[in-house]
């Protein structure tokens, strides 16, 4: 685990100890089942099962996943976000925008970095204040699980269309 760890006001409202969730048992298993465990996840996680992305996530070698927040999600309006999860198309090149090739340190974090989608997302930043495409706060970054690194972030990053 990197010695700078977890960083963000949003790590703290995870589970402690070695319950779900935790940054102790997230570290241990594979980044889609380290997200279910994880309160501040569930919509996500039920965008990744609608997506048939759980085994390619959990099967992913080193992957970054910038992860939206159930308060990102409820920034889209309803209407547009029921669209988005009854396309299974749409909703795969969505969170794929989300998702980077290999494992990204917070000192490699500011920069442009091509997804899974194929586009590139931006981001700006050092320390423990980081901004994805101008929009997205991370707001708990650099938590490690078997296969990933996860910046927690509270906007859904929209890929360029």
């Amino acid at each position: 685990m990197p010695a700078d760890g977890e960083f963000g006001p949003a790590c703290a409202a995870l589970p402690q100890g070695g319950s779900p969730g935790s940054l102790q048992t997230m570290a241990g298993q594979p980044v889609a089942d380290a997200a279910a465990g994880n309160p501040l996840l569930s919509t996500l996680v039920t965008a990744v099962k609608q997506g048939d992305l759980v085994d390619t996530l959990n099967n992913a070698e080193d992957v970054t996943v910038f992860a939206p927040t159930n308060e990102a999600f409820a920034k889209i309006p309803k209407a547009q976000l029921d669209q988005v999860l009854a396309d299974k198309e749409q909703l795969r090149k969505l969170l794929t925008y989300h998702v980077v090739a290999g494992r990204t340190a917070p000192d490699q974090l500011d920069g442009s970095h091509k997804t899974l989608e194929g586009q590139d997302l931006t981001v700006t930043g050092s320390g423990a204040d980081f901004t994805v495409n101008d929009t997205a706060k991370v707001v708990c970054g650099n938590v490690q699980t078997r296969n990933g690194t996860v910046y927690v972030i509270d906007s859904v990053l929209m890929p360029p269309s």
